[in-house]
């Protein structure tokens, strides 16, 4: 991200603002589709509109990056939770009432069925590749969480996965 284009959003620039959320675009998808598989379309459209609306706040025009990911991650943490309490809901939400996790097809299918909490960090950890620090930072919870919801996490998927 070219921190100058990033500034010249803040300041009202259209074209600026319209160049920034192309380039923001792909990789806020990739983080919702992790996090919230079944609602990433939703998910994607919040968090580029929560930026939208938080950019002129952003101080630091270089560190763009992060301060995207921490938005995108708060909304579809909150909009996957919200699904997943709509599925429970509905009696259907995978892992919590199934006998069975017959038909496994791909890793992000195994992601989907953990927890949000474990789902958010391991797709973080393993994907995006910040420290254990920076994913604390980003969520607001202590490095020590962070470490124990990874092994959690970890120890779940492998559940899943082998199942």
């Amino acid at each position: 991200m070219d921190p100058e284009n990033v500034a010249a959003a803040q300041q009202g620039d259209a074209l600026a603002l319209d160049r920034l959320l192309d380039e923001l675009a792909p990789y806020v998808r990739r983080l919702c589709a992790r996090i919230v598989p079944a609602a990433a379309d939703d998910a994607t459209q919040e968090s580029l509109l929560a930026i939208f609306r938080g950019l002129p706040s952003l101080r630091a025009p270089e560190a763009i990056i992060t301060w995207v990911r921490s938005v995108t991650v708060r909304t579809a943490i909150r909009l996957a939770r919200q699904h997943d309490l709509e599925v429970a809901a509905e009696g259907t939400l995978l892992g919590r009432h199934a006998s069975s996790l017959e038909g496994l097809v791909d890793i992000d299918d195994a992601l989907a069925r953990l927890p949000v909490s474990q789902r958010v960090v391991l797709a973080l950890r393993t994907r995006e590749g910040p420290s254990e620090q920076e994913i604390a930072t980003t969520l607001g919870i202590p490095a020590g969480t962070v470490k124990s919801r990874l092994h959690r996490a970890r120890a779940a998927f492998r559940e899943v996965w082998e199942s």
